[in-house]
């Protein structure tokens, strides 16, 4: 039986989402070459039913590989951030910090198509099914099967940008016990450009302006969202704006989805010659929008010590030791806020509406925040 011929390629990126799409960009701008790998059909991507919140520093990167989705983009002006039922509250204002908008919200399958306008059409091979990985000290062989044909592909780095790291040595996972159930909603009132969350004893409750809609976040305990998914869309709205428990009156609710929410984060980002970046690195929880604006950090990050040094020289231990503060940092606010603000303990709430006040009034605290979640460690 003849075996299959092997063939070469410099990096090989396994996920053709945006965090995988955007390594390959920035790489293509700076002229190396990479292949794009991805189990889907590449339409597939336009089936995706998120909003993704992106920060302004998102912007900034991606407007570097001329990829931002200018017409899709609804900016966020201010951020307003309390509790139900408790006092305190902050507002993040753009002006702070003299720029268009604080960050964006932008469907996925636009952002997607915004990327994918920029790809050579032989640089994806979608519907790829990977079927063994080998890796070694000068790279790894990946076998596949793609058009019905078994192919060898032989990379010197192998970088993995798509699914979630798994219940696996090494991974370390947090359930929350919360489930996020998400669509979109008409607010009746408009929502001049502001993005509120709101935290609950349930959990946060976040409102992303989207076109003239919100898209919303609303996490629950699964059995609540059991009950939440089946209810009809009056019903539904009445939910919600109970949820939210301040005046704002909603309408028009769109197709409802769910998912459950976790920590996970991979302890080491490197393996010999294999990588892993985005949500294959590290899954964060929805609050603050922080978890895909760290993977297209990660992306940009390994995009520079590739151009810098050349993929044969790259120092993975390096780039891996360069990410930890972004990706530990944005893990733990995230994780502590979800800790600190999803019950109802009477003295934990004095504290969060003391914390809330604190942020509000001594701007310091606030622009210190507020910077992080723009531009993340690089800050």
């Amino acid at each position: 039986m003849t075996e299959t011929a092997v063939e070469n390629v410099d990096i090989l990126i396994v996920g053709a989402g945006p965090v995988g799409m955007t390594l390959h960009l920035a790489l293509a701008a700076g002229g190396q070459s990479s292949l794009l790998l991805d189990r889907r059909p590449h339409s597939a991507l336009q089936a995706d039913p998120r909003a993704l919140a992106l920060s302004h520093g998102a912007r900034e990167l991606l407007e570097q590989i001329h990829s931002w989705p200018t017409r899709a983009a609804t900016p966020i002006e201010t951020i307003h951030i309390s509790q139900k039922d408790g006092f305190g509250r902050t507002l993040l204002d753009r002006a702070d910090y003299q720029l268009p908008a604080l960050g964006y919200v932008v469907r996925y399958r636009d952002l997607a198509a915004a990327l994918a306008a920029r790809l050579a059409p032989d640089r994806l091979l979608a519907e790829a099914e990977i079927l063994d990985i080998a890796s070694d000290a000068d790279g790894a062989t990946v076998a596949l099967r793609h058009a019905g044909q078994l192919r060898r592909l032989r990379c010197r780095l192998l970088v993995h940008a798509e699914g979630t790291p798994g219940d696996e040595a090494g991974v370390k996972v947090a359930a929350y016990g919360q489930h996020a159930v998400i669509c979109e909603v008409t607010p009746q009132a408009g929502h001049q450009r502001r993005a509120w969350e709101r935290f609950t004893p349930d959990g946060p409750l976040a409102l992303l302006p989207l076109g003239d809609e919100y898209s919303i976040v609303f996490t629950l305990p699964p059995e609540k969202a059991d009950a939440v998914m089946a209810l009809d869309d009056a019903a539904f709205i009445s939910a919600l704006e109970r949820q939210f428990g301040r005046n704002m009156k909603f309408a028009a609710p769109g197709p409802r989805s769910r998912f459950p929410l976790a920590l996970r984060m991979r302890q080491t980002l490197h393996k010999q010659r294999e990588v892993w970046i985005g949500n294959s690195a590290q899954t964060l929880h929805p609050v603050s929008g922080q978890g895909f604006n760290l993977g297209l950090r990660d992306a940009w990050q390994l995009a520079e010590f590739l151009l810098r040094d050349g993929v044969d020289r790259v120092d993975l231990a390096a780039y891996a030791r360069s990410r930890r503060l972004d990706r530990e940092g944005g893990a733990f606010f995230t994780d502590q806020v979800v800790k600190a603000f999803s019950n109802d303990c009477a003295p934990l709430k004095l504290a969060r509406g003391l914390g809330l006040w604190a942020l509000d009034v001594f701007p310091p605290a606030r622009h210190f925040v507020a910077k992080r979640m723009i531009w993340g460690a690089r800050a």
